[in-house]
């Protein structure tokens, strides 16, 4: 059944895969986005363009209640976006993906919207070491990135209703093309570093493990939850992802050096390196979303980033256009944004 669906972040990496997905299944979307990462551009004809939609161009903090108003579901995307930038400077993450994501829910319940898809994360499950966790492990977030996910779960949980039905989407770690590229995620980044120099860099021993997941079957997953009855999945987190997507960094690496000619793998074993693995259970999406079928396995999103990827002009992939943290220092540094991480100047952002 087609929804009016507001989509959150539809400007980001996300969104810019998200908007044309939920286009092609017949449903009505609006966007929502303060505009940060909207000149963040990849020009390529493997990537599906960007499509326009209606929007309101508003921070996620000063929403109000009008924006709400005559939409059937929310797709909560937006949020920054990774541990870094949480580590920037930590009263943002609070503010924008806790505070605001529990102002978003609350209009939307007074709205009279009935359905809340909340894009969370697999990161909160913490380092579990070489255990399995699924959906009722004990969450244990390391940054406050995770812990911004965890409190939103907690906070929205507790508007649930039987008119108000929310569904948190725990999505394993992205990678894949977008329209709106990062390059600041373990897959992505490899393939890029794999192409620009020939190396893919590996920071600690490439033991932890991963489950990877793709942009399109992310995708896939909301669409699937959007058009699940309502009492199979409300109030209910959902590991997004598949069994075969849990991946050792280096299996990542040695799939890109694979099809990447002449790429070889450095083990760089640096004392800074992220240590944490998890290996993340999928067994539930199957029974609670029936329609979801993953699609993507890590050899074949390699290859659409390879063939993505290759040819353009990739020598700002350190830089700042494809990393989130780096794109944010760069507004901050051309006074684009004040001290609360508020747009003030839109033509710096285009610049």
């Amino acid at each position: 059944m087609a929804c009016r669906v507001l989509i959150t972040g539809h400007l980001g990496y996300l969104g810019s895969v998200f908007v044309p997905r939920f286009l092609e299944a017949g449903h009505s979307i609006t966007g929502l986005d303060t505009g940060y990462f909207e000149p963040c551009r990849l020009e390529d004809p493997e990537v599906p363009a960007v499509r326009a939609v209606p929007e309101i161009r508003k921070d996620l903090r000063d929403l109000a209640a009008s924006d709400l108003r005559g939409f059937d579901a929310v797709v909560h995307l937006a949020a920054l976006s990774n541990d870094p930038i949480g580590n920037l400077n930590s009263r943002w993450t609070t503010e924008i993906n806790e505070a605001g994501t529990l102002r978003l829910a609350e209009l939307a319940r007074a709205a009279g919207v009935s359905r809340f898809l909340f894009s969370s994360s697999c990161i909160m499950y913490g380092a579990a070491g070489q255990g399995e966790v699924d959906e009722t492990s004990p969450l244990d977030p390391k940054t406050d990135y995770a812990r911004s996910k965890v409190a939103s779960e907690r906070s929205i949980s507790a508007l649930a209703s039987d008119s108000f039905s929310p569904v948190y989407l725990r999505n394993g770690t992205i990678y894949g093309l977008s329209a709106r590229m990062r390059l600041d995620t373990v897959t992505n980044q490899f393939v890029a570093s794999a192409l620009t120099t020939g190396v893919v860099a590996i920071h600690g021993d490439g033991t932890p493990w991963r489950p990877v997941v793709h942009v399109e079957d992310v995708a896939s997953a909301f669409l699937s939850a959007l058009d699940a009855p309502r009492e199979r999945i409300h109030d209910r987190a959902i590991n997004v992802g598949a069994e075969e997507s849990n991946h050792t960094i280096i299996e990542i690496a040695d799939e890109v050096a694979r099809q990447v000619k002449g790429a070889h793998i450095e083990r760089l074993s640096r004392p800074d390196a992220d240590r944490r693995t998890y290996r993340a259970r999928f067994e539930l999406i199957g029974k609670l979303l029936p329609g979801f079928r993953p699609r993507w396995s890590l050899a074949r999103g390699v290859d659409q980033l390879c063939r993505g990827l290759r040819g353009l002009d990739l020598a700002a992939h350190e830089g700042p256009k494809y990393v989130r943290l780096r794109w944010l220092a760069s507004l901050i540094e051309r006074g684009a944004v004040d001290a609360d991480l508020r747009l003030v100047r839109s033509r710096e952002v285009a610049a």
